[in-house]
This record gives C-alpha cells, sequence and structure tokens, in this order.
C-alpha cells in the first residue's frame, strides 16, 4: 500500500483519535477529517482538511473520501445515539467502491469475534461481560465485521484492550487469536494503525495489540 498521500479519518476528534491525527501529521500525511463539532477541535495543522458532518451520513462520507487513498476510522459509540459503527462502515465501503480506495483500517474493543479466535478466559470474560451489558454495541461490531468479510477491499480491523491515554510506548504484543495483555497506550494504537495502512501486514485479519 504505497503511495498514500492524503488518509481520511473518522473518529479524529475522540480521545484516541487526536494521537492518530498527530502521528499522521509528524509522519507527513495530508488528512482530511470528518468533524460533527469542528469548533472544538483544538489541532491547528495546514496539512488538515476538515469536512463537517457525520459519518452514518452518506454524502458526508463521500465528501470526506473524495482524493483520499486511504480510510482510518476511531469511531466509538456514543451515548444514548444510534448505533454508528455499522452504519459508518456501510458507508464507508460504498464509497470507498466508487472512489476504488483500497485501504481501510479500523479500531474495535476485543468483544469482536473471528472464526480465527481462540480466546483465552480471560478474553472470554471480557467478551461476555460486553454482550451482557451493551448487547446492542456487542451486536452492532459485530455487524461491522461481517461487512468487512463480505467486502473485496482490504480491511484491517484492530482489536485493543484498556486504552491509556498516554504519550507513553512500550512493546508491542500482536495475536490473531487472543489478546495476551490488560492494556494498550492510545500512541501505540496510533503508531501501529499508521504502520499497518502503509505494510498491509494483516490485510483482512482482525489482530489483537496490546503492551507487553
Amino acid at each position: 500500500m504505497k503511495n498514500i498521500n492524503k488518509v481520511a479519518v473518522l473518529g479524529g476528534g475522540g480521545r484516541t483519535g487526536k494521537y492518530l491525527v498527530n502521528q499522521l501529521l509528524e509522519k507527513g500525511f495530508s488528512i482530511k477529517l470528518l468533524l460533527r463539532n469542528p469548533e472544538s477541535f483544538t489541532i491547528q495543522n495546514p496539512n488538515i482538511e476538515i469536512i463537517k458532518g457525520d459519518a452514518i451520513e452518506e454524502e458526508s462520507v463521500r465528501l470526506l473520501l473524495e482524493e483520499c487513498q486511504a480510510v482510518i476510522s476511531t469511531i466509538g459509540q456514543r451515548p444514548g445515539e444510534p448505533m454508528v459503527a455499522s452504519r459508518a462502515t456501510k458507508n464507508i465501503l460504498k464509497v470507498m467502491n466508487e472512489f476504488d480506495i483500497q485501504r481501510y483500517v479500523l479500531l474495535a474493543g476485543l468483544n469482536v469475534d473471528t472464526p480465527f479466535d481462540q480466546k483465552s478466559e480471560k478474553t472470554m470474560l471480557a467478551t461476555n461481560w460486553m454482550k451482557t451489558n451493551f448487547p446492542e454495541i456487542q451486536k452492532d461490531r459485530q455487524l461491522t465485521y461481517d461487512l468487512l468479510v463480505e467486502s473485496k477491499i482490504d480491511w484491517t480491523l484492530v482489536r485493543v484492550p484498556f486504552i491509556e491515554f498516554t504519550d507513553d510506548s512500550a512493546e508491542l504484543d500482536i495475536s490473531l487469536k487472543d489478546c495476551l495483555g490488560d492494556k494498550i497506550s492510545a500512541q501505540d494504537i496510533s503508531v501501529f494503525m499508521i504502520k499497518e495502512m502503509i505494510d498491509s501486514n494483516f490485510c483482512r485479519q482482525s489482530p489483537f495489540i496490546n503492551n507487553i
């Protein structure tokens, strides 16, 4: 996945997304950023173009992805609002096909299941807790995975444990079967997602990543 110059970012105004935006800028990418409330976004840089809109609106996604070569999303569920992950992904996949964009990297929790998992008891406890306490969010995230599998684009769904919002960095453990650690820094998530966007080591796969 070379020749990526401009990246469409969803969720860039969130807590993890701000680390991602800063890392993309540091690595020299131009960014198109979809924000519902641009006035509250504080990162200033001439390489950022802001699109005011919502990921659940197809036209907003179309405006965002135009002239981009890759898409990264750290969108989280908004409290008290309609499910966003699968609706956003439906829009993203449709518009990616229209614009012939191939690369899509997105963030999820441990609770998403794949046929390739060999989750430990600890990871299963976390998964089942999510299924019990947030069944609609769980169902929406699982549907998102199913949409990716059914698509023909080059996606990577990055699954993470508890996120620490810090610039600290540590060695990563990466597995396609299970999450072996309890936490990961937002900084390391951002670095991994950008590297994966470029290198495609886990194309059409769902790696777990955590700090050792």
